[in-house]
């Protein structure tokens, strides 16, 4: 039995049309995963490692890495995280839900600011903390690269997300869980940032996200 011309047409258009669609699906499965990783993830631990590069200067063929770190992360929805860098020397960031704690161990030195404005410019902020992502941020699909679909964090002007000093911040997420963060600052530096390791909503106790530097460390508190 042979189909008819116009029916093959159809046919074939039905086909083109459900490959669009996929298509746009795929696209936009970024920006799906990372609203619902938002919506759905109260707390979570991991490990990151983090490189940051600059494009290559007049004379350089190619970009250079200023420097390399790794560490673990914890979180708990909302606004409580740890930023921990191991390697190559230890520093924690800390944010307990009321103030930004920085502690670095080699200067024995704990700064300590309000959490706000300082805390909304860290990048685990960006993933844990507890700002409406919608009402501040464009999200934008990105398509599918290096394993993962990518979205792009556009602030929006009239939030006052001016103290963010990235242009632009990519998030790239793998089986529902952010697998990378790809920051732009504005004199054209590149953060990047690998997820991994990560468990999710497990019990996490009050003692977490306390910290109290070792007798004899300066403590600074910046208003």
């Amino acid at each position: 039995m042979f189909l008819s011309k116009q029916i093959k047409q159809s046919i074939l258009l039905v086909g083109i049309f459900a490959l669009g669609l996929t298509h746009l699906a795929r696209a936009d499965e970024g920006v799906t995963q990372f609203k619902e990783f938002i919506t759905n993830v109260k707390n979570a631990e991991g490990e990151f490692s983090q490189q940051q590069i600059r494009p290559p200067r007049s004379g350089e063929s190619q970009a250079k890495v200023l420097r390399k770190s790794q560490g673990r992360f914890v979180f708990q929805r909302p606004g409580k995280f740890i930023w921990q860098t191991v390697k190559p020397f230890e520093q924690k960031v800390i944010a307990d839900g009321q103030k930004l704690l920085l502690w670095d161990k080699d200067l024995n030195q704990l700064t300590i600011r309000p959490a706000g404005k300082s805390l909304s410019a860290s990048p685990a902020a960006i993933l844990f903390g507890q700002v409406a992502i919608d009402d501040h941020f464009e999200l934008i699909p990105g398509g599918e690269k290096g394993g993962m679909y990518w979205l792009e964090l556009k602030p929006k002007s009239d939030k006052g997300q001016g103290d963010i000093p990235y242009s632009r911040i990519g998030v790239g997420m793998a089986n529902g869980l952010p697998a990378g963060l790809e920051l732009h600052d504005n004199f054209g530096t590149i953060t990047l940032i690998n997820l991994s390791k990560i468990r999710i909503n497990s019990n996490l106790g009050a003692e977490v996200f306390k910290f109290n530097p070792p007798p004899g460390a300066d403590v600074l508190n910046v208003q």
